[in-house]
């Protein structure tokens, strides 16, 4: 996987997926307009200010809640390249790698600041606050997974296989 450098955009434990993407927004699965709604119930002006290339960093049991895949939809239409938490819900984990978001989980997910820039090392499970200096250690991705990712998610993995079989 390739390399990547964000800006980071901090939430706290228990973040759940109603909050990541409202309910009330459910009733479209088209990406650009799940980018506009994403986090507003958290900070209504998320979406104006996240970047094309930004990092999420949270707390514990990230994206509990409901099984709804408009949520990891949601944050990588925002642009949003990788999620970094101290740990993830279950369904939220895997529906990220079906979906094609990149998710690490870091034990020090809540020493890494608002504001800060940090580079990830996929393959070697680094993570590097160039604000600070610090480095933190996550769980490098399995090489399948990282053929999700790469992929675009799942069903564009199963895609290609499919054509590259004939």
């Amino acid at each position: 996987m390739e390399n990547i450098k964000g800006k980071v955009w901090t939430f706290g434990d228990d973040v759940d997926t109603d909050l990541i993407i409202a309910a009330r927004y459910l009733t479209t699965s088209d990406p650009d307009e799940l980018a506009k709604h994403c986090m507003e119930d958290a900070d209504p002006a998320f979406a104006g200010k996240v970047g094309k290339g930004d990092i999420m960093v949270a707390g514990k049991n990230f994206g509990c809640g409901s099984s709804r895949e408009h949520a990891p939809i949601s944050i990588k239409a925002a642009g949003v390249t990788c999620v970094i938490a101290k740990s993830f819900a279950r369904i939220f984990y895997r529906n990220a790698f079906n979906t094609g978001l990149p998710i690490l989980e870091c034990a020090e997910a809540d020493a890494i600041e608002d504001g800060a820039v940090l580079a990830v090392d996929f393959d070697k499970g680094v993570i590097t606050d160039e604000t600070t200096g610090k480095t933190y250690r996550t769980k490098p991705i399995p090489p399948f997974m990282q053929e999700l990712l790469d992929s675009g998610g799942l069903m564009e993995h199963i895609a290609q296989k499919i054509k590259a079989n004939g």
